[in-house]
């Protein structure tokens, strides 16, 4: 994924990582976020099966003869496979770059069942019993 302002974030998956916290592979989300202060400018939520990652910068720069400001947005919503769980995710930030990783647990594969089909009984006039 590209974001604007410079940004960008990419989702992988740590398959060693996730059998070792016990899930299937971890989904990771990397984004470049240069500058930013995490505890302030960076903000992440998680809603059904979807992680947002939303960030904004503002600063300003006042001098005797000019001033300056830069400013810059950034959110990626990333939709994963199956619900994340309420407990587990984790997020770093260093060195400008966002790491988030999600732990997904596994999910219990679906079996394919039968269903009997019972016959009953009908009475003359096509009603059943």
């Amino acid at each position: 994924m590209k974001a604007a302002a410079g940004s960008a974030a990419k989702a992988t998956t740590a398959s060693a990582a996730g059998a070792a916290a016990g899930c299937v592979p971890c989904p990771v989300l990397r984004a470049e976020l240069p500058g930013m202060d995490p505890e302030k400018d960076i903000r992440i939520t998680v809603e059904g099966d979807t992680l947002t990652v939303s960030a904004e910068h503002t600063e300003s720069k006042e001098e005797k003869d000019h001033s300056e400001f830069r400013y810059g947005f950034f959110r990626r919503s990333v939709r994963l496979p199956a619900r994340i769980p309420p407990d587990g995710v984790e997020a770093a930030y260093e060195d400008g770059i966002l790491t988030v990783r999600v732990p997904m647990r596994k999910e219990p594969e679906e079996t394919m069942r039968s269903i009997p089909v019972k016959r009953t009984a009908t009475k003359g006039n096509g009603e059943s019993s």
